[in-house]
């Protein structure tokens, strides 16, 4: 049986994997995201790390104190967001095989949303981080 959620990197040295259902998938529009992104937002999709299967080599960076993100050293392309103490990690949506199996939930950290972007999707919307579940 293969992963419902399969990805990886524009050049193929990184592909990823996981069955589970995921925690949320939210649209990060911070300025942590847009920069490690390289775009006006970070759509993603939160699993536990214990179910993500993760395939080459991958390098990091730290972008807070408590969160590092995980990209191809060859290439580039950004991976995940992930925070060990919590044991979630973030999968980009643009770096899935099947991008259609996203489905947003909400938009957070407007406040931070780029001047040009229209949300106009009738999700939640955020100024900052979400209310707890």
């Amino acid at each position: 049986m293969t992963a419902k959620y399969r990805g990886g990197c524009l050049c193929g040295a990184v592909r990823y994997s996981a069955d589970a259902k995921p925690i949320n998938q939210r649209i990060c529009h911070c300025r942590l995201c847009q920069r490690a992104i390289g775009a006006a937002f970070n759509a993603r999709i939160l699993f536990r790390i214990d179910d993500v299967r993760i395939d080459g080599m991958v390098a990091t960076v730290h972008s807070s104190p408590d969160l590092k993100r995980g990209f191809c050293p060859s290439c580039g392309t950004t991976i995940f967001s992930r925070r060990d103490a919590a044991g979630i990690m973030g999968l980009t949506t643009g770096s899935l095989d099947d991008p259609s199996l996203f489905e947003p939930e909400m938009h957070i950290f407007t406040a931070s949303k780029q001047p040009w972007v229209t949300i106009d999707d009738g999700l939640p919307q955020y100024e900052g981080a979400p209310p707890p579940a």
